[in-house]
């Protein structure tokens, strides 16, 4: 049912008319120092492409690469943050593989049952639907800041939280009222995802750069020139995917760009369904809520943003 040809969230494979198995894999290296965080938020991250597609998660499959020259006790404390992360959203991880690495990997394969008609792809948003995002943009700036060792304590405490917040409760809240499309953002960042909605879909969208959430100290951060490499590399990759509006900033470009680790959902909704919506979300206790843009004809699928 749903392939790599629309970049979509997951895998979808219909076993019946009233059956399919939807399946996501992803891993990554270590974001923060605290490996017991590195497990939640590997593991929220790799749980959110099921949430996106409007899915219920049945169960998952741990994927790790781990230095043998490591005490396993920073292995454990990987695998008890995924494990505690798994069990928020109400599955077990039973079972996963294991190899010897340089580098710290950690990640799952979430495997997910649903009704073939009540998947959400990214290639359905309509002409008219309002865009919800429910995360601040700048997780990417900020953890290239942690890196550097230059962030905050308090800074590092905030994107920790958000990157470990499971999208489950904006999932529930979108299959409650009933949504067009979706997609999470990630490492393609809201302009890159939003593009792969908009082609998949076949209109073209404008955002409003004045409503996108961002996380406080991100602007401080591009102006000293705290960057992830996939910011720029993204942009020079849309640059005629994109239309700007004269007074958009570089450093404004930049953010939407800014790959997101365990970022939030892109809903489309009807307009008419969009207060709804956002009901629904604070109902659920979702921090952020934020109408962004709306979804528009356009023949080369653009982008338009705006102030």
């Amino acid at each position: 049912m749903v392939g790599p040809n629309t970049a979509d969230d997951a895998a979808a494979y219909k076993i019946k008319d009233d059956l399919a198995i939807v399946q996501t894999v992803d891993f990554f290296t270590p974001t923060v120092d605290d490996p017991y965080h590195f497990g939640e938020i590997a593991a929220a991250n790799s749980l959110s492409d099921i949430y996106a597609m409007g899915c219920k998660p049945l169960f998952a499959l741990n994927i790790v690469g781990f230095p043998a020259s490591l005490p396993m006790e920073i292995l454990s404390e990987i695998l008890q943050g995924g494990a505690n992360k798994a069990r928020e959203a109400g599955i077990s991880v039973i079972g996963g593989h294991t190899i010897d690495d340089k580098e710290p990997k950690y990640g799952m394969v979430v495997t997910a049952i649903a009704r073939p008609s009540e998947i959400i792809t990214n290639a359905s948003a309509r002409v008219g639907d309002v865009l919800v995002l429910t995360k601040p943009l700048g997780i990417g700036i900020i953890n290239t800041a942690i890196k550097e060792g230059i962030a905050r304590q308090e800074t590092i405490d905030n994107v920790i939280k958000i990157m470990t917040t499971l999208n489950k409760y904006a999932a529930e809240a979108m299959i409650e009222v009933g949504i067009n499309s979706c997609t999470d953002i990630t490492g393609f960042g809201l302009l890159g995802h939003l593009h792969e909605m908009t082609e998949a879909s076949k209109v073209g969208a404008e955002i409003r750069m004045e409503d996108i959430p961002i996380i406080p100290e991100t602007m401080g951060f591009i102006k000293k020139g705290v960057l992830p490499a996939l910011n720029k590399t993204t942009l020079e990759f849309l640059q005629d995917k994109v239309e700007w509006e004269a007074n958009i900033s570089e450093e404004e470009k930049l953010i939407l760009s800014d790959p997101q680790t365990s970022g939030g959902l892109l809903i489309s909704v009807e307009e008419v369904k969009a207060e709804r919506l956002k009901t629904a979300l604070q109902a659920k206790g979702v921090p952020v809520i934020s109408e962004i843009g709306r979804i528009i004809e356009d023949k080369d699928y653009k982008i338009r943003v705006k102030f």
